[in-house]
């Protein structure tokens, strides 16, 4: 069985409250996601894994009006927190993971990855190892052994936080596997972190019409429409990881 752990949470360092800050017919980034989902090939369900803190009620709230499964963990170890919820729901097979901020995301890349990663023989296998799709349709899949073992090992604030760098950085231990585009897309942002992103997003929704618009939808709405790009070009991708490996180096922790 594949299942979808999407990470969700309301405290945003960046832009707190993202998560139900109204994008489309007043649906925020992760009832849109959760929506799209729901055309996956290849997905057998999708549980939220949020945290327990008061704040994110809100979001188990979403959850049992979609009758999407919700998990309630760990506020800062995430990695911690995705493991326990692969335990509780019994996901100890295969696993894909999402964040609920990518409100863009297209099934059907999702399952390509969900392809590529059963078909190679893979411990862990996404398309972000080096990206070629739009920042914002990041997918990994990794098998619940491969996690389990991560889960044990991972000792840094980095591999705490950032659920599978543990895996892709030691590939020693797991068999490594990357999907690429034939044309690199890396440079489009289609997330959802900063202010700018937000209006970009509406405005995308806004001239598509309808939740479930495709990728290849919305790049065809960019091409003839190559204004929309400059509204949020300035921000730099992963920065939240950049951020947690420059706590591990300062701590003495990272090299």
């Amino acid at each position: 069985m594949t299942t979808a752990i999407l990470q969700a949470r309301m405290g945003s360092s960046r832009l707190p409250g993202k998560m139900t800050m109204p994008i489309f017919d007043g649906k925020g980034p992760l009832e849109l996601m959760l929506l799209r989902l729901r055309e996956s090939r290849s997905l057998a369900r999708v549980i939220v894994a949020t945290t327990s803190l008061p704040e994110d009620d809100v979001l188990a709230e979403i959850c049992a009006r979609l009758d999407v499964a919700c998990f309630r963990g760990h506020p800062t170890d995430v990695l911690d927190r995705y493991y326990q919820c692969a335990k509780e729901h019994h996901a100890l097979d295969t696993l894909v993971r999402l964040t609920g901020d990518c409100p863009l995301h297209d099934p059907k890349v999702v399952d390509s990855v969900i392809e590529f990663f059963k078909t190679g023989g893979y411990d862990y296998a996404a398309n972000t190892h080096p990206p070629t799709f739009p920042d914002g349709l990041d997918v990994e899949v990794f098998s619940f052994a491969a996690l389990e073992t991560a889960w044990r090992k991972a000792t840094l604030l980095t591999e705490r936080e950032h659920v599978t760098y543990y895996l892709y950085t030691h590939p020693e231990e797991f068999r490594v596997g990357n999907l690429t585009r034939n044309e690199d897309l890396s440079h489009l942002r289609w997330t959802f972190d900063e202010p700018e992103d937000l209006e970009f997003l509406r405005q995308i929704y806004a001239k598509l019409g309808r939740a479930t618009a495709s990728a290849d939808e919305v790049l065809g709405l960019l091409n003839s429409h190559p204004d929309l790009h400059h509204i949020n070009h300035r921000i730099k991708r992963n920065e939240g990881l950049a951020k947690s490996l420059e706590k591990d180096k300062a701590s003495g922790n990272l090299i």
